[in-house]
């Protein structure tokens, strides 16, 4: 085996991304609320960027209004900013207001002593902010934020503290509230749990340890809120959620609650299975309960929740925020779109930086810095702008073609690929894929997401288009309209909508049933 270097040359063709184009295209598929948090960050990281200030005249005009309006509360612009004849009566006027208002008057000025003739009055910093009627973004960012809600076992633990426990269990149960899950259930078997208690805890247990650890369990099961949490499966979690349904005082007769509780008992301790497969006249065979009363008792396990520490746990949604919005205008009969109107749009460069990026008396290295952050910022605009043209073309083209869905709902969507709309604007199919990614559009039918318009399909007996959308608004519509006591099944569903000139296979007439959470005949059977 031989081992050398040697020189050659050879032609050859590479495509790269410029840095440019990277950009431009992480800024279209950037959602609208992804987009201002990047406003925001090159706002703070670039001196050459800044935003558009409103114009002095609609300054001077609300301060006008605000001086000639005889209602209007003149207290801060009464203070006078320098020295002269009426200093005495501006502070006499402000004594009396502080004397008549002490609450409001309460740390709102730092007032020196009276100046002496010929001095200037200057007001302490945050009567300066107050005249000038700044605020604080951050303080109010800070207040509207929501606070971070407590995870499931901290308040598990809180709520054990409280317990008065003897001091083994409580070590126990502080142990045993480690392995709850999310859903308020302990799954983990308690020889396992008992095998990873520490050994500084495990010292002062004896030979008698899973029977303590059963007792912590139940102290758990007893004293923690909401009922259900500590049981070990869905039948002991509803057990526990109908022994404190016994204890509730909201019950108008006695007889009638003692009697709905003992066949919701019965129900769960033995016929749970049954009741999941609906087997309802089984269930009345077994037990001697009319259906009647068994249709009472699911009324009260209706009310019970198979993961009640779900309860504690407050899951906070991410708002969403249109990127567009779509109206009707009646004079063109159509459907018009606009986008929403952002901070995105009143980019603009420095203009004292611009020209001090050609002023040759700074140094070279501050002129770099410059020119730089002024590329930078002129980059963002372009790719913010490019982005807000792209974006409207498309979903332009996509509310032209989907003008039936907007009249008439989802059974009316049309299939629409997106190499019909890129080859019908001159673009590649990966722009508008980029384009439409976690975009959202105001309608007059709701928030709907852009790439919801972008769907395959099938044709009609009549061989018009329908999308798999509208497919599945007919099965809805068929299951909705059915007769409960004799549901359809898959095979009558598929007849259903060929009756409609839709013309598709069983097992797809079920892959849509489970994809819009449809149960199936046995299930949605009521007796």
């Amino acid at each position: 085996m031989r081992f050398d270097t040697h020189q050659t040359m050879k032609l050859g063709q590479q495509m790269k991304l410029a840095p440019r184009m990277i950009q431009s295209m992480e800024i279209l598929q950037m959602p609208l609320a992804q987009l201002e948090e990047r406003i925001d960050q090159e706002l703070e990281s670039n001196i050459a960027l800044e935003l558009q200030e409103p114009s002095n005249e609609d300054g001077a005009d609300l301060s006008s209004d605000h001086q000639n309006d005889p209602q209007a509360d003149h207290s801060d612009t009464d203070i006078p900013t320098e020295a002269g004849a009426n200093d005495g009566e501006d502070f006499a006027r402000l004594d009396d207001y502080a004397e008549a208002n002490p609450e409001a008057a309460e740390n709102e000025w730092e007032r020196p002593n009276k100046p002496d003739a010929g001095e200037e009055y200057v007001p302490s910093t945050y009567s300066q902010s107050r005249m000038a009627g700044e605020r604080d973004a951050k303080t109010d960012a800070m207040a509207s934020a929501p606070a971070r809600a407590a995870s499931l076992h901290d308040q598990l633990l809180d709520q054990w503290r409280l317990c008065e426990i003897d001091g083994i269990l409580r070590t126990l149960g502080e142990h045993l509230i480690g392995f709850v899950e999310d859903d308020g259930l302990v799954r983990t078997p308690l020889t396992e749990i008992l095998d990873k208690l520490p050994h500084d805890q495990a010292t002062g247990i004896n030979g008698d340890g899973l029977m303590l650890l059963e007792r912590a369990l139940t102290a758990i099961q007893l004293f923690l809120e909401p009922a259900g949490i500590g049981a070990r499966d869905a039948r002991e979690c509803l057990l526990l959620q109908l022994d404190a349904m016994e204890e509730d005082e909201g019950w108008e007769d006695d007889a009638e609650k003692e009697g709905v509780l003992n066949v919701a008992r019965t129900l769960i301790e033995d016929h749970l299975d049954d009741l999941m497969q609906n087997r309802l006249p089984k269930v009345a065979e077994q037990t001697g309960f009319t259906l009647d009363e068994i249709k009472a008792g699911l009324g009260v396990l209706k009310r019970l929740s198979l993961a009640p520490g779900r309860r504690l746990i407050t899951v906070n949604e991410p708002a969403i925020t249109p990127d567009a919005i779509v109206e009707y205008n009646d004079d063109q009969d159509r459907y018009i779109a606009y986008l929403t109107e952002t901070r995105a749009s009143n980019l603009q460069v420095n203009r004292e930086y611009a020209l001090m990026s050609k002023d040759r008396a700074l140094e070279k290295r501050d002129r770099d810095f410059i020119k730089t952050n002024l590329s930078n910022a002129q980059w963002l605009i372009d790719a913010v702008g490019q982005r807000r043209r792209t974006l409207l073309r498309v979903i332009s083209v996509v509310v032209d073609a989907q003008r039936e869905y907007f009249d008439f709902g989802p059974q009316a969507l049309k299939p629409l690929p997106m190499t019909q709309v890129a080859e019908q604007l001159g673009i590649h199919v990966a722009t508008v894929s980029r384009a439409v990614a976690d975009k959202h559009l105001m309608t007059p039918r709701g928030v709907v997401p852009l790439r919801r318009f972008f769907t395959g399909g099938t044709q009609t007996e009549g061989g018009e288009e329908v999308s798999w959308d509208a497919v599945k608004a007919a099965l809805q519509e068929v299951v909705d309209a059915e007769d409960k006591a004799k549901p359809l099944s898959d095979d009558k569903l598929a007849a259903a909508l060929k009756a409609r000139g839709i013309d598709i296979a069983r097992r797809t007439v079920a892959k849509y049933r489970g994809q819009l959470g449809i149960q199936s005949a046995r299930l949605r059977k009521q007796f």
